[in-house]
């Protein structure tokens, strides 16, 4: 068969099995897929989007076109969560994909790995290397973050004045806080110069200081509407800025590079005039709930201070009864002070009576006092003189005693004394020694006596 003549090309050398003389469909299909995937690496293709298809397992499936092929395409749940735009049926896009069959039908097709608008890529790269360059820089740093006053008493809205996002943003300032004073600040938000104009309208806010926050807005559009605020300048503008900023650029799916310099991002113009503005129905109905705690506080304390009034009211006495208290304490006491003192002078009256009569009864007698001064000094003379008597013959007894024991009446009597030569009285034998020189002590004199021998016991008289 025509069909078959190739095959004979891809079988060994040695003649064919009658098993592999002919291949199921599945094992050709998955031939040709595994050729097509190693030939045709991921790569980017442009197409407009046809017969686009939300499935009910979230994957995606649609046609890329142009004007002269189209080709099926799968993007599965997984991959498709990450593309920041919902695809529309015409809408023109690059696709980052894999060439590969789906075996089971046989269909050559894509599977998108991931998805951006035309002419976006440039774009988006320019995007990424702008914000890498300003994370270096630390313009996205979360401690230069300033934050959001609660109260603010004016709001600026930089804007452009025909943009729709201004009209949603003055909405819901009004509905929410309409005793907040708003300054617009007209800026074209897009087009050749707007980037510069923007950053000079930031500039100039801040240096009037006339907000207490800035709302930096305008509606959703595509990357190359919202580019002007992918602007180095505008982000610089923003850092520099005295009064907090607010960004409120495009829908919640984009991001600019203000938002990741300002302050604070919101998800929308609407919802950055939500940020910045108090809810005032919020605010009335809390400062309500104060209100009644305030009334409530104060009737409880006007109670309070009520019922001591009454209990100090009930404590207060008539002044002219007190009056009359301390004039009857006074005559009470004048009463007492006046017996106190009749008692004391009638005591002291009789004190003085006891001690005069004790003197006239103490009171000397001067004439029998020298009487019996005379009578004392004759018997205290008699008296000494009967003394002296006694103590003069005591005396001579004494005398007598004394001189019969007297030491020289001894050695009158035929006695010695005896001393060694230093001085001391020798009273035994054994004291003296053969050849020594002695002292002796007579009656009439004093002589020098060497001992020629010494008995150790003298016989007995």
């Amino acid at each position: 068969m025509p069909d078959n003549e190739n095959f004979p090309r891809a079988m060994p050398s040695q003649p064919p099995t009658r098993t592999r003389d002919v291949i199921q469909v599945s094992e050709l299909n998955h031939a040709i897929a595994g050729v097509l995937e190693r030939s045709f690496p991921l790569a980017w293709v442009r197409g407009e989007i046809s017969n686009f298809t939300r499935a009910a397992s979230g994957h995606w499936y649609f046609s890329l076109k142009d004007a002269r092929a189209q080709i099926r395409c799968v993007m599965f749940r997984g991959r498709n969560q990450h593309v920041d735009f919902s695809p529309r049926e015409g809408e023109a896009v690059e696709v980052r994909a894999l060439v590969s069959m789906y075996e089971a039908r046989g269909e050559l097709q894509l599977g998108v790995e991931a998805m951006r608008r035309a002419g976006l890529g440039n774009l988006y790269e320019a995007f990424l290397r702008l914000k890498e360059k300003l994370a270096q820089a630390g313009l996205f740093d979360t401690e230069r973050k300033r934050p959001i006053p609660d109260h603010p008493r004016v709001i600026g809205v930089v804007t452009s004045l025909q943009a729709a996002a201004m009209r949603d943003v003055l909405t819901t300032l009004q509905r929410r806080a309409p005793h907040v004073s708003v300054i617009v600040y007209p800026v074209p938000v897009q087009g050749a110069g707007a980037a510069e104009k923007i950053a000079a309208m930031l500039d100039a806010a801040s240096a009037r200081r006339e907000c207490d926050v800035l709302i930096l807005c305008r509606g959703g559009g595509s990357i190359e509407d919202l580019w002007a605020f992918n602007e180095e300048v505008v982000a610089h503008a923003i850092a520099r800025c005295a009064v907090p900023v607010v960004s409120g650029v495009g829908h919640e799916t984009d991001f600019t590079i203000a938002d990741f310099v300002a302050d604070v991002r919101a998800p929308t113009p609407t919802g950055a005039a939500e940020l910045v503005s108090p809810d005032r129905a919020h605010l009335l109905q809390a400062t309500r709930r104060a209100r009644d705690a305030l009334a409530q506080a104060m009737d409880r304390q006007l109670e309070r201070r009520a019922q001591h009034l009454e209990w100090l009211g009930r404590r207060l006495r008539s002044p002219q009864a007190q009056l009359q208290e301390r004039r009857a304490q006074v005559d009470n006491l004048a009463r007492h002070m006046r017996s106190a003192l009749r008692d004391t002078v009638a005591v002291q009256r009789h004190r003085v009576d006891v001690l005069a009569m004790r003197w006239r009864a103490c009171k000397p007698d001067i004439g029998a006092a020298q009487a019996e001064l005379g009578r004392l000094a004759a018997r205290m003379e008699a008296a000494a003189a009967r003394r002296h008597e006694r103590e003069t013959a005591r005396l001579a007894r004494a005398s007598g005693a004394l001189e019969l024991l007297a030491p020289q009446r001894t050695l009158e009597r035929g006695y010695a004394v005896l001393l060694d030569n230093r001085g001391r009285a020798l009273r035994s034998p054994v004291e003296l020694r053969a050849g020594s020189i002695v002292e002796a002590h007579l009656a009439d004199g004093v002589a020098d006596i060497e001992i020629a021998g010494v008995q150790a016991k003298l016989a007995s008289f």
